[in-house]
């Protein structure tokens, strides 16, 4: 058995709500073993030949490379933006014992 690549992945929503939502929607999917949702942040981005500014929740994901591709879908499914940011960094290193429950919790549940 190969060892499996972790994933943090970032999306960004315009309400605590939502954010909440995208978080508890992947975490029972089992997609994600931990979302963080961090503060209101400020972004500044060109959006239909006009700067925004929007603020906004950052959503990080905890996960394996093999659940990204349902991650994404989940998360395209889930969020209301037309073009969501959806951006996955690998994780180079972390703690043995942190990143076996990362596995664990984001194995499929297969039937008996």
């Amino acid at each position: 058995m190969t060892t499996p690549a972790w994933l943090t992945v970032l999306t960004t929503t315009d309400s605590e709500e939502k954010a909440h939502a995208l978080a508890q929607g992947a975490v029972e999917a089992r997609l994600a073993a931990c979302v963080q949702i961090s503060a209101p942040v400020t972004s500044v981005y060109r959006w239909r030949k006009a700067i925004e500014t929007t603020e906004e929740w950052q959503v990080l994901f905890k996960t394996v490379a093999e659940r990204y591709d349902e991650l994404e879908e989940h998360l395209r499914a889930a969020h209301d933006y037309e073009i969501p940011e959806i951006i996955a960094t690998p994780v180079v290193r972390g703690s043995d014992r942190y990143l076996a429950w990362v596995t664990a919790e984001t194995a499929p549940v297969t039937a008996l």
